[in-house]
C-alpha cells in the first residue's frame, strides 16, 4: 500500500482573504504536479482533504487529473492529533492520498516512519506529493517526492 501525503498549494494570506484560497501560483503548481502524477499512474482509491478551501482546491485539482473521488475527512486540520489517522491508515488495503496542512502532515509522516511524531524527517513543500510505502512491522519509508519544481 502507498500513502500519498500532499501539502495544499500556496494560499493567499488570511489578511487578504480569510477563506485562504489558492493563489494563481499555487493553483498552477498543483496543476503541474497533478499532470505528472497522472503520468506516473497514481491510483489512490480516494483523496481525503481537511475541508479547508486551500486543501479542497488542491484535492480537486488532483482528483480531476487522476479521475479519483475527493472526500472531506475529519481530523486533518493543521493542529489535529495524528493518532486516529495512524489507526485508520493501518486498516487501509488500497492506496490513499491525504491533502492537508502543516504541522499535521509532518507529524503523521514522522509517526509512520519512526514511531515518534516529533522527529519530522520529511520536509514538506506547498503542492508537493510525498509517497510513503509500507514496510515491515507497520513502519513506513519514503518511496519518492514530487515537488512543483520537478513538475515545472
Amino acid at each position: 500500500m502507498k500513502l500519498y501525503l500532499v501539502q495544499h498549494g500556496e494560499a493567499k494570506p488570511e489578511s487578504e482573504d480569510p477563506q485562504r484560497p489558492l493563489t494563481p501560483r499555487g493553483s498552477e503548481e498543483v496543476q503541474n504536479v497533478a499532470r505528472i502524477a497522472k503520468k506516473l499512474n497514481l491510483q489512490p482509491s480516494v483523496i481525503h482533504h481537511s475541508g479547508k478551501l486551500r486543501a479542497m482546491q488542491t484535492a480537486q485539482i488532483l482528483g480531476d487529473s487522476l479521475e479519483k473521488p475527493t472526500s472531506v475527512a475529519e481530523g486533518l486540520n493543521p493542529n489535529d492529533e495524528v493518532g486516529g489517522w495512524l489507526d485508520r491508515i493501518s486498516r487501509e488495503k488500497e492506496d490513499v492520498m491525504i491533502v492537508g496542512h502543516l504541522p499535521f502532515l509532518e507529524k503523521l509522516a514522522s509517526l509512520l516512519m519512526t514511531g515518534n511524531e516529533n522527529v519530522r524527517p520529511v520536509l514538506f513543500r506547498y503542492g508537493a506529493v510525498v509517497c510513503l510505502d509500507k514496510k515491515e512491522a507497520g513502519r513506513w519509508a519514503v518511496r519518492w517526492v514530487l515537488t512543483p519544481e520537478m513538475a515545472g
